[in-house]
């Protein structure tokens, strides 16, 4: 007994360590960054900037969410990934709720094709055709498109969907509701949680996605942050990315500017998760306890 409780705590131990290894190790890059955006100019071209900032200031994250573009980008990114969400939300849940009915005959083949479109896909240049054929080409619902339904999120939806108690459908039924009235009525007003579970990954899908928006979008007006922060790092040229001249840039480091558009454009979606934290663990689990 003795010996296999030490057996057990010293495993815990190990278990502990490890992620909390891990877990250092996914911060550092993020902390040398924040560390980079309000160090002093003269520590960041040294080079001298590691995970603790060496001075203090502010004016390089001042000055890049004054810039007219950042703001314009971050609208665009904000517009998307809210109206993106609340489509693939909705999408999402009604293909689920009749793909839960067991009883509906056809439902087996229609969950093979959803999987197998989990491991082929038709590839960059049919998706490509496709996307112009719809005449979405340098418009902003080609970004919400290809990604309103992923596969993962709706067999998540159909698990929960599935764990619900029959009776309460079968008890609507009798009142005379209809299959849109007990989904919207009574079904999803019972899936708070994993809605706000699959709700954040989209969201963040959405807020990060930065391969559609360099396929598909042409027009600075409609760039969202993420194509707009990797033309930030990307660019040599910081002054012509920012739409700044390059005498305002005289005080700010190039490096410093390109730390602070990643800090700026991390922080909107860092501020969603507190308020889903609560729903999440309970979501995926719930919604993973049969399927």
């Amino acid at each position: 007994m003795r010996s296999t409780s030490i057996r057990d705590y010293a495993l815990d131990t190990v278990i502990y360590i490890s992620l909390t290894l891990m877990g250092l190790a996914t911060l550092l890059p993020f902390a040398n960054v924040l560390s980079k955006s309000i160090s002093e100019e003269w520590a960041i071209v040294a080079g001298k900037v590691g995970i603790v900032p060496v001075g203090f200031q502010l004016d390089t994250m001042r000055f890049v969410v004054t810039s007219g573009q950042f703001l314009h980008a971050l609208f665009v990114s904000a517009l998307v990934a809210v109206v993106g969400t609340l489509a693939s939300l909705l999408v999402t849940a009604m293909t689920a709720y009749p793909l839960s009915k067991r009883d509906l005959p056809g439902t087996g083949p229609l969950i093979v094709l959803f999987i197998f479109t989990m491991m082929f896909n038709g590839g960059i240049i049919p998706n490509y055709l496709l996307i112009r054929q719809l005449d979405l080409i340098d418009n902003l619902g080609a970004l919400i498109l290809p990604a309103l339904v992923s596969v993962f999120n709706l067999l998540v939806v159909k698990s929960y969907f599935e764990s619900l108690p029959a009776s309460l459908e079968e008890s609507a039924k009798l009142e005379g509701a209809r299959n849109y009235t007990i989904l919207f009525r009574i079904i999803l007003p019972l899936s708070g949680p994993v809605l706000a579970t699959i709700g954040l990954f989209y969201a963040v899908y959405y807020w990060n996605d930065y391969f559609n928006p360099m396929l598909y979008i042409n027009s600075a007006s409609l760039m969202p942050l993420q194509l707009y922060l990797q033309d930030i790092v990307m660019n040599a040229d910081t002054s012509s990315a920012l739409n700044r001249s390059a005498d305002d840039l005289m005080n700010v480091p190039a490096e410093g500017v390109r730390s602070a558009t990643v800090i700026a454009s991390t922080i909107p979606i860092l501020l969603v998760y507190p308020f889903l934290q609560k729903y999440f663990i309970k979501g995926v689990l719930i919604g993973s306890v049969k399927g």
